[in-house]
């Protein structure tokens, strides 16, 4: 059975806003994390995301992973903003190679036939 599906891998990276306004949040411009193996979150030694920041990008990550039609918002919107309205933090959301995963490898669970 083929059961295939392909995932984008992806990079988050700290930018400033175009306002001016300054990060007050411990980001740190050029900052980034990845996200590869399907879902495997990667810091480089000595980055640090605050966790109110990354709990505002995580919930788009499975999204931006996939092929999304050109008409999407998801396909061309990838800045999340900091939710702290003070700060200035920008995050970038880009894609990466696309790699293919198997379902049976992934879950347990059965596919429906």
């Amino acid at each position: 059975m083929d059961d295939f599906y392909e995932l984008y891998d992806l990079k988050v990276e700290v930018k400033s806003s175009d306002d001016g306004k300054p990060m007050v949040c411990n980001h740190k411009l050029g900052d980034y994390f990845t996200v590869t193996d399907d879902d495997l979150i990667e810091f480089p030694p000595g980055v640090r995301f605050p966790m109110f920041t990354l709990a505002a990008i995580l919930p788009v990550l499975p999204a931006k992973q996939r092929e999304t039609s050109k008409y999407d918002w998801m396909s061309t919107d990838a800045v999340i903003a900091c939710p702290d309205p003070n700060c200035g933090g920008r995050f970038h959301i880009s894609r990466g190679e696309k790699k293919v995963y198997r379902h049976s490898e992934n879950t347990l669970t059965q596919t429906p036939e």
